[in-house]
């Protein structure tokens, strides 16, 4: 770079196609539709059409806040609904494949929940049960779209830190377990259901890894959990690009912090994950960029992962249904992430870096 940018231009606003009316159907009403898919939803203007859940009046609650005119008993009534077109399971991952037959039968598109399922062979059959039905399938990884990497996604696809050297991830902070309490008794906790985002977010930045080293432990204080909440996972690319996810989910004492940094021969970004500074409210992200001899340039960013990144994987595949096109979170892309979650247990299990491509 060498004269001074004033403007980045960056492009990290969420992209929509020309038809956003399609019928909604939720399945699963629980926490995070309530402060996440639909107030995403609304901001969008999305037609949520009806919904149910295990729980009716969990269903009933969602359905009075936000107007959704139809509360299904069952997930066959909700699929027999014509006005539901596009399903969005809001579920638990060893729940989701007996609905994804069903949704698959029905000939209706669907937005999956993360992670697709809780073993790999699942989450193939998730998979082709949508490629063989000929419907779309995307999963709901809206951390793709969160305005500090997306943001990252454009600086770096237009070249603006050159050849990538080095990614980093790194968030420390208190988590309230409690908010999700079927997670207490997962023994695979962190990686499965947290940074899963990073990991994903991480290959939507620079694509599949070669290696993957990873290693977990528990907060000598963590009680009931029984999963890690503490790891470090490396990512090696055959280009000699590293990239780092590390997260401490037991900081009770200091001042949370999330940050990512990705360096290139060009130039570096640096920012803040916004959300984790005051979880599920949050705050919108930083992100500055600066190249040699250079003051770091800021790109203002207005929008948080929760809920606005939520809008993103809807809004993708139905764009996708339009053109008939392929979402960007799509499941069958989705895999290769699994595969880099599957390795990092892997790795921490056998104390040995791990080839993604031996998952499945």
């Amino acid at each position: 770079m060498s004269e001074e940018i004033n403007d980045l231009n960056v492009e990290w606003r969420i992209k929509f196609g020309n038809k956003t009316d399609y019928g909604i159907g939720i399945i699963g009403c629980g926490g995070v539709v309530q402060y996440a898919h639909m107030p995403a939803y609304k901001k969008a203007n999305f037609n949520v059409v009806a919904c149910h859940d295990i729980n009716r009046e969990t269903a009933v609650k969602l359905a009075e806040e936000f107007n959704i005119p139809k509360v299904h008993d069952s997930v066959d009534e909700l699929l027999a609904n014509p006005n539901v077109e596009i399903v969005d399971i809001a579920v638990p991952p060893w729940a989701q494949l007996e609905i994804v037959e069903k949704i698959a039968a029905a000939g209706k598109h669907m937005l999956c929940q993360k992670p697709l399922a809780d073993t790999f062979s699942d989450a193939v059959r998730i998979v082709e049960l949508a490629e063989e039905a000929g419907v779309k399938q995307a999963v709901n990884h809206q951390m793709r779209w969160d305005a500090g990497i997306a943001a990252s996604r454009d600086l770096i696809n237009r070249g603006f830190i050159g050849i990538p050297t080095d990614a980093q991830i790194q968030v420390s902070c208190e988590t309230a377990w409690h908010m999700w309490p079927w997670m207490a008794n997962a023994p695979r906790l962190e990686v499965m259901y947290h940074s899963i985002h990073y990991l994903d977010a991480m290959r939507s930045l620079f694509r599949n890894p070669r290696w993957v080293t990873s290693r977990h432990a528990r907060f000598a204080d963590q009680g009931v959990v029984q999963g890690e909440t503490k790891t470090i996972t490396i990512l090696d690319y055959p280009s000699g690009l590293q990239a780092m996810v590390s997260v401490n989910h037991y900081n009770v004492h200091a001042a949370p912090f999330a940050t990512f940094h990705f360096l290139g021969t060009g130039g570096a970004i640096d920012g803040t994950i916004g959300l984790m500074y005051d979880y599920p409210n949050g705050r919108p992200d930083t992100l500055f960029y600066s190249y040699k001899d250079s003051k770091p340039i800021e790109v203002e960013l207005d929008e948080k992962w929760i809920p606005d990144a939520f809008v993103g994987p809807m809004a993708s595949l139905m764009e996708a249904i339009e053109t008939d096109g392929i979402p960007f979170s799509n499941t069958r892309d989705n895999l290769d992430t699994l595969r880099v979650v599957n390795a990092a247990y892997l790795s921490a299990n056998e104390n040995r870096s791990v080839r993604p491509q031996e998952i499945g």
